[in-house]
């Protein structure tokens, strides 16, 4: 974790039509973290990913990512991120390695047969890799989509509410794959509805309602937000199934015993 900062946000602003979907939010957030951005449906996550990403224009405000400004520089922007969305963005008919070297080949990179097999290696997708990916499981493919957004080693990845219809399984090794690109060095912007999933990842956390920013920090910071619950201890009665028991069981046994 460090303390330069790979986005930052000031007062931005987007309506659609006479609907206002951010009011001015403001956001920072540090290189090299895991960063929670959580809000119920319509409070304006996918607005603001789809503004960083450059693919929606703001109407006021200010946004810059790895210190390029997103409206005057555009392409640099593009150049340092990578975005995956809600629905893994794979080609079914293709293997997972062609996929890969597809998306490679795109980029003009050399060598995209290397950095295919090196891809696969690193989410362990090695065994499958000549299977069509339309035979892989929801984590499966969620991991060749991550893999595929990190051709070109890009310095800043969004991730807007990765796991959404993923199953247990899945989303753990979703989260897994995520931690680890933090600990590579990866700033990671991350959409979520789920809860548990921005306390088990995220080392900042903000809350966006209503088009604005009402809460930010660390869990631990936002905890302090709230008193600690009460628990109370609340005395348990008996059932009258206990209680008959309780009254007549032994007696019963005593007798079965000397009837026998």
């Amino acid at each position: 974790m460090t303390t330069e900062t790979a986005i930052e946000i000031a007062g931005l602003t987007k309506s659609y039509g006479d609907n206002p979907v951010l009011q001015g939010v403001d956001l920072s957030v540090p290189a090299g973290t895991i960063f929670a951005l959580l809000g119920s449906n319509g409070a304006g996550k996918t607005t603001t990913i789809r503004i960083l990403s450059t693919l929606l224009k703001a109407d006021g405000g200010t946004a810059s990512v790895n210190g390029f400004d997103v409206a005057a520089e555009p392409a640099k922007v593009r150049r340092s991120i990578s975005l995956t969305g809600q629905f893994a963005a794979v080609d079914e008919i293709l293997t997972g390695r062609e996929n890969l070297v597809l998306i490679a080949r795109l980029r003009r990179l050399s060598d995209a047969d290397a950095i295919a097999d090196n891809l696969l290696a690193r989410f362990d997708l090695t065994g499958a890799a000549g299977r069509r990916v339309s035979t892989y499981s929801g984590g499966m493919r969620r991991r060749l989509d991550i893999a595929m957004s990190l051709i070109g080693d890009p310095p800043v990845l969004f991730l807007d509410e990765p796991t959404t219809g993923l199953d247990p399984q899945a989303r753990l090794e979703a989260w897994a794959t995520v931690r680890q690109l933090a600990g590579q060095g990866t700033t990671v912007l991350l959409t979520t509805q789920y809860l548990d999933e921005a306390e088990h990842l995220a080392d900042r956390i903000a809350i966006l309602h209503q088009g604005r920013i009402i809460a930010n920090g660390t869990l631990a910071e936002l905890k302090q937000l709230l008193p600690p619950a009460k628990v109370e201890y609340v005395e348990k009665q008996p059932t009258l199934e206990e209680i008959f028991l309780s009254i007549v069981g032994d007696d019963d046994r005593t007798a079965a015993r000397s009837q026998s």
